[in-house]
């Protein structure tokens, strides 16, 4: 039970009553308004109906309709009020008689939305009753899986292709043998069976299967550096989301995929296994960043040993001290496997160096961006040297990227 801005305004009407008509008489008033005050709470004080929509899962930054409907089911009106925790956000959150809006996530992970708060207020507005009806409700919040099967959509529809890439081999053609033919015009010369030509005398290829169920590893660096802000966003949210892009395509085109998230230790471990995408994502979604120092040795010793594959490590390149035991790693895996190293471009430093300087310190801030930028491109060599391919795009655009270094490493046969 609480009183109204109205009640407030009386009380302090009655007061200077008082002051003219005498203490006697605004006694009486001030009994009279209390009374009216607890009489017309009371009748708010039956619990009303309400019920609450939430959508149970979220994408980030992607709004999703909820609502709350009350029915104040007597005399008076009812507010509606919805306590978010900090990595939620609605609008609206709060309007009377009940709420309809867009809920939005801002960080990955399970997050507990409280009961909503009913304010009903009386007939004469002079006094009110909050409830709180219903229970928590778990609301999880998941990478951005929308632009994930757009890009899935778009490799399936062969719209995504690398400009400038030409596949090796006829379009289409796989790696896996599969039998020897007659020779036909359009095959490619690489396609002649000389063997099978010099026995049977007359022209032979060889024909393929399209490759299937290879096998892609993604590695997701949770350690110190990749707590560092991008946008709206940290380095680990960038990474996760381009790896539940890679993921989703990966179950499009039929190949495995598995994932690893590690920093001093391996925090999670998912072997590559068919449709294994939705898998990543319930592997990672929740995943936080953590302040220890990455052991990529520790990761890559554990992929090591499996099928030839696809390994993309996600990380970020700060400079080449920091990259040196990442790169002292990359062999562990080069031997074996195809090791491509991703990580998000930071954009700030980027239009630093593009924008002419106006002032003295504006010039000391772009040739700090181009130390940096320089330390990076430094460190990315450093891995090109060790047998991995690096990778570097804005956060935006490293999902896309990610899938089409995927795809590139795909139609050269190097998983």
């Amino acid at each position: 039970m609480s009183p109204s801005p109205r009640l407030a305004a009386l009380v302090a009407a009655v007061a200077l009553l008082t002051i003219v008509v005498g203490p006697v008489i605004g006694g009486l008033a001030a009994v009279a308004l209390g009374a009216a005050a607890v009489v017309d709470a009371l009748a708010v004080r039956g619990e009303p109906w309400v019920r609450r929509t939430l959508p149970p899962v979220l994408a980030r930054g992607v709004p999703a309709a909820f609502s709350v409907e009350a029915d104040p089911a007597g005399a008076g009106s009812v507010r509606v009020r919805q306590p978010l925790p900090p990595d939620l956000a609605a609008d609206p959150q709060e309007a009377p008689g009940g709420l309809e809006g867009t809920l939005v996530g801002r960080r990955r992970g399970r997050h507990l939305v409280a009961a909503p708060v009913l304010r009903r207020e009386g007939p004469l507005r002079l006094g009110r009753w909050d409830h709180r009806p219903g229970v928590e409700t778990e609301v999880l919040v998941y990478p951005d899986l929308p632009a994930a099967r757009r890009l899935a959509l778009a490799v399936r529809r062969g719209r995504l292709r690398d400009p400038g890439h030409r596949p090796r081999g006829p379009l289409g053609l796989g790696t896996d043998f599969e039998a020897v033919r007659d020779y036909s015009p359009d095959d490619d010369i690489r396609q002649v069976n000389w063997a099978a030509t010099l026995r049977t005398g007359r022209p032979m290829s060889n024909t393929y299967r399209v490759e299937q169920e290879r096998e892609v590893m993604l590695l997701i660096d949770a350690g110190r550096l990749m707590t560092a802000p991008l946008s709206d966003a940290t380095r680990l949210d960038v990474a996760v989301d381009a790896a539940v892009a890679v993921a989703t395509v990966a179950d499009v085109l039929g190949d495995r995929c598995g994932v690893l998230a590690f920093d001093g230790s391996v925090r999670r471990h998912l072997p590559p296994r068919r449709g294994g995408g939705r898998a990543v994502v319930e592997a990672v979604f929740d995943l936080e960043p953590s302040m220890q120092e990455p052991d990529y040795e520790l990761a890559f010793r554990t992929v090591a040993g499996a099928k030839r594959s696809l390994v993309m490590v996600f990380c970020d390149l700060v400079e080449e001290a920091a990259a040196r035991p990442l790169a002292d790693a990359v062999p562990v895996l080069a031997r074996r496997h195809a090791v491509v190293v991703a990580g998000a471009e930071d954009s700030d430093l980027i239009a630093r160096t593009s924008e002419p300087p106006a002032s003295v310190h504006d010039a000391y801030a772009t040739a700090v961006a181009l130390d940096v930028l320089g330390a990076r491109d430094r460190a990315a060599a450093l891995l090109e040297r060790a047998g991995a391919r690096t990778l570097q795009a804005p956060a935006r655009g490293l999902a896309a990227a990610c899938v089409q270094a995927y795809l590139r490493e795909k139609s050269r046969a190097r998983l």
